[in-house]
């Protein structure tokens, strides 16, 4: 077994245009858009919130392809941060750094070209905004970092999902209010709790490899953590809905939200891989209940 931060050093084999693709799709994920999803939604839930419900269409559109190329993004430089660990984990054995089929310098090229491509739609936005989204850049660069000095690389995951919150705000209002950091806090908790599901896939060979995640932190009070939190969380997607004066229609989406958390608590109740997975790929269904109780509230009002 070799060491995480032992330096692999893997020859890259003459490819295929359609092999160096492939490699490239893969790398920043475009075949499994789960993680722009789940980074698009809190951005919504701001934009509706910030435009009371009639969020200008340009800058709708600049936030939709800024999150997916930012994740995108943060997916280059995960894989470049993974490189050594990636082949020891069953899960990301086949990822194009681990197995070859894509050069450690070609990540941290996509990785650059992707954010000057979102920095660029940055620019179509206020100067409060732009300054903002250097804070973006940073924190999608540190995560995947993280994992070999903290037990909470989630936390700064949730950080940087959660940023376009407050950016949305900015680029919508030109400031920040306190109901704009309130759901900044729900959606890095909401990060906290799928991503350590997405941890405890991993767990077993997380431990073998000397990796940290929240799963391994909590270990065996992960499900009662989980709860605590996603209680959390709707309590603080409450309070925001009576600071802004929302509806009804939002509080039904939250109260569906709060009946899919309860599903992945079944999903993860015996901790067995595949249905942890399962119940991280559910949120993308909390997200989008509360998004669209949101809008419903807006729409009808």
């Amino acid at each position: 077994m070799s060491h995480p931060e032992f330096e692999v050093k893997t020859a890259i084999a003459p490819r295929s245009f359609r092999q160096l693709l492939d490699g490239y799709v893969r790398l920043i994920r475009l075949d499994k858009p789960i993680g722009i999803l789940l980074l698009l939604w809190p951005a919504l839930w701001a934009l509706w919130i910030a435009g009371a419900g009639e969020p200008r269409w340009g800058v709708v559109l600049i936030f939709i392809f800024g999150v997916a190329l930012m994740r995108s993004a943060g997916c280059a430089i995960n894989d470049y941060a993974d490189r050594n660990i990636d082949g020891e984990v069953a899960r990301t054995c086949g990822r194009p750094l681990a197995t070859g089929l894509v050069a450690p310098k070609e990540a941290l090229w996509i990785f650059t070209i992707l954010c000057l491509m979102a920095f660029g739609l940055v620019l179509l936005l206020n100067q409060q905004t732009v300054f903002m989204s250097v804070v973006a850049v940073f924190l999608a660069a540190l995560y995947p970092f993280m994992k070999r000095f903290t037990h909470l690389p989630q936390l700064v995951l949730g950080m940087a999902f959660g940023w376009a919150v407050p950016m949305a705000y900015m680029a919508l209002t030109e400031t920040v209010p306190l109901v704009a950091w309130v759901l900044y806090l729900a959606t890095i908790i909401w990060a906290l709790i799928y991503d350590t599901e997405y941890a405890m896939v991993d767990r077993e060979d997380d431990l073998r490899i000397g990796v940290k995640s929240t799963a391994i932190l909590f270990a065996e009070n992960d499900r009662l953590i989980i709860g605590l939190l996603q209680l959390l969380m709707i309590v603080l997607l409450v309070a925001v809905g009576i600071m802004v004066g929302l509806g009804l229609f939002y509080y039904v989406g939250l109260g569906a939200a709060s009946l899919l958390f309860a599903r992945q608590q079944q999903l993860i109740k015996n901790r067995e891989p595949a249905a942890c997975f399962t119940a991280f790929l559910n949120n993308n269904c909390v997200g989008m209940l509360i998004f669209f109780g949101l809008l419903l509230d807006y729409m009808l009002a």
